[in-house]
């Protein structure tokens, strides 16, 4: 399901215009993706949690050019299922 999908379904089921619907989801997103730039994980009940993983240094290998490179610690967002979700997706999934 795309972004424009998901635009249209929550504007069939609400009976908003598609236009306000799209600017409401962007700003979910945007607000999402600038609380975990600034390290605030999100969370929301019955649905999940957006947070922020910390990877550690490794050495990695260039292929190609047969050389070992250090890949620098890095953060990388995540999102973590609630379990009622889990649970429902289990279940209805055909």
């Amino acid at each position: 399901m795309t972004k424009a999908e998901i635009v249209a379904d929550i504007a069939n089921k609400t009976g908003i215009e598609k236009v306000a619907v799209q600017a409401t989801v962007e700003a979910f997103m945007e607000t999402v993706k600038k609380s975990l730039e600034q390290g605030e994980n999100v969370y929301l009940r019955g649905f999940g949690s957006f947070t922020i993983k910390e990877r550690a240094e490794k050495t990695g290998r260039n292929i190609s050019k047969n050389t070992t490179i250090i890949i620098p610690a890095h953060n990388i967002p995540a999102f973590k299922p609630a379990k009622s979700f889990v649970n429902e997706v289990k279940t209805n999934v055909k």
